[in-house]
């Protein structure tokens, strides 16, 4: 039986080596099997593998293309070491932030404080670090009660503990349609089925939930929703609560980049014993050292805590006595604050380079979504913006179900200097402007 794997290692071979291009669309897995004399499902999961690394991405209805090539050797845009501009990922880290941040550890150092960080932590972390916790995620008027937090390795770990204790393998999880990939991820290792809901410009429809498929949870971010931008209102948080009351069904609420809009109360604050809130450090501080946060509904605190337990997702003590520290010392409020000054204005670049094109976005997000000019293609413009050293994630990456996803891209604007981001905006808005054709002299 052939080896998927290195299948799919000759095929990011001719990726890398140009043999396959950005843009080219790779044979439908029936006939890539007859090629190879390999069964459907091999050629199944070596489509899956090109995916997972990066190198290629299945549109539903259309096929599986080929993301991008390795960048030129001196690609348009390229900041310096070669590297491609990041508009994919989110890692804001500001000037001055590594020295800010060490010296608030420095009293970490001493060898007693460094004793007391090296013990293990549990999942419910300490009293000092569940008070300095509630009050970092505090905000609108709304705090979480200290007694109802637990901690998480990361982010991405809360939220898999959050599934993995309120969504049994089998049973169906409501998300947005358009929604955060990771989700996709960790729902299908639990072996949990995703069913996308109806979403308008303000948010999850609340009726959608009222007469909808049964469900055991649903999974929302009704702050700067990613990839969209969108921002739930006052009146359509109230009507989500009293759905999620009504049906006895718990939200978990992503809040990551909630303290971007410190004027909005979260979801938590009207459903308390309905939604469980995950947060983390990551995005408020730096991605290196890591801490996820879980708000609990009282009755499901066991339950999240088993499922951290089991699934290795604890926190660490040293990172529970880090941000106690950056908080308490107000490190930790500084850096949120510098935060959405650039957030809005990265925003304000956006506005201005991507003037009359159809971009969405909150004005306080390090995220934009644009809607592609016809005759783009998502996957196709994608592939174009590699190889002006740009990279763009398209909208099918973010899609929960099997309905076509949009010609869009969603442009992450935390990474780049500001000076760098303009200067990849305007590229992107001249390639908008030409034609998949005109791009395929691009190299």
């Amino acid at each position: 039986m052939a080896d998927y794997r290195v299948i799919a290692d000759a095929l990011a071979g001719d990726i890398a080596e140009g043999r396959l291009r950005p843009g080219e669309r790779l044979p439908p897995q029936r006939r890539f099997a007859r090629q190879h004399g390999i069964a459907a499902s091999t050629a199944a999961r070596v489509y899956r593998e090109l995916v997972r690394r990066g190198l290629a991405v299945g549109e539903v209805g259309r096929g599986t293309f080929v993301r991008a090539a390795a960048p030129p050797d001196e690609p348009a845009l390229a900041e310096p070491g070669g590297a491609r501009v990041d508009l994919e990922l989110n890692f804001p880290v500001l000037p001055g932030q590594p020295e800010l941040l060490a010296r608030s550890l420095r009293g970490l150092l001493r060898p007693d404080a460094m004793a007391s960080a090296l013990r293990a932590a549990g999942a419910v972390g300490t009293p000092g670090s569940r008070q300095a916790a509630a009050a970092l995620l505090a905000r609108a008027g709304w705090a979480p009660n200290p007694g109802r937090l637990l901690f998480a390795g990361n982010g991405r770990q809360a939220l898999a503990a959050a599934v993995a204790a309120l969504v049994p393998p089998g049973e169906r999880l409501g998300v947005e349609p358009l929604t955060y990939p990771l989700v996709k991820g960790v729902a299908a290792r639990l072996g949990v089925t995703l069913v996308p809901l109806a979403m308008d410009e303000d948010g999850l429809v609340p009726d959608g939930l009222a007469t909808g498929p049964r469900l055991r949870a649903v999974y929302l971010q009704p702050a700067l929703h990613n990839p969209l931008g969108v921002t739930m209102p006052a009146g359509r948080r109230a009507d989500l609560a009293d759905v999620l009351r009504e049906r006895g069904l718990y939200a978990i609420e992503d809040a990551v980049y909630g303290f971007l809009r410190p004027d909005l109360a979260p979801l938590a604050a009207l459903a308390p014993d309905r939604t469980l809130l995950v947060d983390s450090l990551s995005k408020r501080l730096a991605p290196g050292l890591t801490l996820g946060f879980l708000v609990t509904p009282p009755d499901l605190a066991r339950r999240v805590a088993s499922a951290l337990r089991s699934g290795c997702w604890l926190a660490s003590r040293f990172a529970l006595e880090a941000a106690e520290r950056w908080i308490h010392d107000g490190t930790a409020a500084a850096m949120e604050a510098a935060k959405r000054e650039d957030a809005a204005a990265r925003q304000r670049i956006v506005a201005d380079r991507l003037a009359g094109e159809a971009v969405r976005a909150d004005p306080h997000a390090y995220h934009c979504w644009w809607e592609l000019p016809e005759p783009w293609r998502a996957e196709t413009f994608v592939a174009a913006a590699a190889r002006l050293g740009i990279a763009v994630t398209p909208a099918a990456a973010f899609a929960a179900g099997p309905a076509r996803a949009p010609a869009a891209v969603r442009l992450a604007l935390a990474s780049p200097p500001r000076d760098t981001l303009v200067r990849a905006l305007d590229a992107l808005a001249e390639l908008a402007r030409g034609t998949p054709e005109d791009a395929d002299g691009l190299e």
